[in-house]
């Protein structure tokens, strides 16, 4: 059964730069087969759709209080799909999960993933 594994959170200041990682446990599934999204939920709010990849071309979507900020990217020789984090803002301060769905298409509906991970906390402030 696939598992997921998130990476890379942590404390960084306001305008700063980091990377999240989302990997398989074991290591015989292939994420590339797979749709990979990353969500996040802040404390007390909702959980919210940031970024998806296909499986099928790489296209890639993002909502738009990330646009131009933060970049989905796969590594298929590191079997790994980062979210890289830029120019980071307060309210990004969130448990980072991804997701993973072999049938969704640069879709941020959670109902459409069915794997999870465990999340990571990213905390941006200074």
């Amino acid at each position: 059964q696939l598992q997921l594994v998130e990476s890379g959170g942590g404390l960084v200041q306001p305008g700063g730069s980091l990377r999240l990682s989302c990997t398989t446990s074991p290591s015989g599934f292939t994420l590339e087969d797979y749709a990979i999204a990353w969500f996040r939920q802040a404390p007390g709010k909702g959980r919210e759709g940031v970024s998806c990849i296909s499986s099928s071309d790489g296209a890639t979507y993002y909502a738009d209080s990330v646009k131009g900020r933060f970049t989905i990217s796969r590594d298929t020789a590191k079997n790994t799909v980062y979210l890289q984090i830029n120019s980071a803002k307060p309210e990004d301060t969130a448990v980072y999960y991804c997701a993973a769905s072999k049938d969704a298409y640069l879709s941020l509906v959670s109902v459409s993933f069915d794997t999870w991970g465990q999340g990571t906390q990213v905390t941006v402030s200074s």
